[in-house]
C-alpha cells in the first residue's frame, strides 16, 4: 500500500534547562498490497509461477528500495542538503513508479475478466452509510466494459476492437522494459494510448490518469512466453478486468 506521513510532538528536555515540545514528521513505510486473487487464479493466462515470483519478490524490491530511498530523501532535505536529496530524484522515480504501476496492475486484472461488451446489461446498486456507488454488470459475459467507459471507447477509438489494437500493438513495441497504457486526459476529457519506459508512472510523466496497464518487462512474462511477448499482451486480455478499469475512468472524471 501506499504510505502516508503525519505529524506528531515530541517533548524534548535539555539538560539543566525547561521542557519543550517540538513537531516532527513521521514517516509511515510502503507496504506490499495483497493480491486480490490466488497466485493461480490468472492461470492459463499467467501462470501461479510468475504471479508468486512478480508480486513478492519484484513488487516487494520496488517496495523496499523505496522506503529506503525516501528515508535517505527527508534526511537530506532536513538537513539542507540539497544536492543529496536531488541525486536521491532517480531511485524515487524507478521504484516508486514500480510500486504505484504494480499496485494497479494486481486490480487491473482478475479470474473473472476478459470479454468485451455483449449481452444485456442491469445495474446493480452498493449502499454504504455514506456514499452511494453504482456499478453497470453484464448479466450474459464475464468482465464487459459498461456505460460511458464503452461510449469514450467508441467516441475516442472508432471500437473496442480498435482500442484493443493499438493498445495491444503499442504495447508490445517497447523498446526493452516499461508499460503500455489506456489512459484519461483531464484536461481533453479523452481517453488515449500510451507507453512509458522502465517504471516510469504513467500520470507523474505524461499527465495521463492510468486506467489500465499492461506491464512488459520480461519478469512479467518471460517464465511462460519466452521471448514471444505478443503472445503474452494477446493473454492479458482474458484477464483484464473490467469492473476495475471501469471504476477508474469513472473516478477520473470527477
Amino acid at each position: 500500500m501506499l504510505a502516508n506521513s503525519f505529524r506528531t510532538l515530541k517533548r524534548v528536555i535539555p539538560r539543566g534547562g525547561n521542557s519543550t515540545w517540538v513537531c516532527t514528521t513521521v514517516h509511515a513505510k510502503h507496504t506490499l498490497p495483497d493480491l486480490p486473487y490466488d497466485y493461480n487464479a490468472l492461470e492459463p493466462h499467467i501462470s501461479a509461477d510468475i504471479m508468486l515470483l512478480h508480486h513478492t519478490k519484484h513488487h516487494q524490491t520496488y517496495v523496499n528500495n523505496l522506503n529506503v530511498a525516501e528515508e535517505k530523501f527527508h534526511e537530506a532535505t532536513e538537513k539542507g542538503e540539497v544536492t543529496a536529496a536531488v541525486s536521491l530524484m532517480p531511485a524515487l522515480k524507478f521504484n516508486g513508479g514500480g510500486h504505484i504501476n504494480h499496485t494497479i496492475f494486481w486490480k487491473n486484472m482478475s479470474p473473472n475478466g476478459g470479454g468485451e461488451p455483449s449481452g444485456d446489461y442491469f445495474l446493480l446498486f452498493i449502499y454504504s452509510t455514506s456514499l452511494y456507488i453504482h456499478y453497470s454488470y453484464c448479466a450474459t459475459c464475464s468482465g464487459a466494459i459498461v456505460g460511458e467507459l464503452m461510449e469514450a471507447i467508441k467516441r475516442d477509438f472508432g471500437s473496442f476492437e480498435n482500442m484493443k489494437t493499438m493498445l495491444s500493438n503499442s504495447t508490445t513495441a517497447v523498446q526493452g522494459s516499461g508499460w503500455g497504457w489506456l489512459g484519461y486526459n483531464k484536461k481533453m476529457k479523452k481517453l488515449e494510448i500510451a507507453t512509458c519506459a522502465n517504471q516510469d508512472p504513467l500520470e507523474g510523466t505524461t499527465g495521463l490518469v492510468p486506467l489500465f496497464g499492461i506491464d512488459v518487462w520480461e519478469h512479467a512474462y518471460y517464465l511462460q512466453y519466452k521471448n514471444v511477448r505478443p503472445d503474452y499482451v494477446k493473454a492479458i486480455w482474458n484477464v483484464a478486468n473490467w469492473a476495475d478499469i471501469t471504476e477508474r475512468y469513472n473516478s477520473a472524471k470527477k
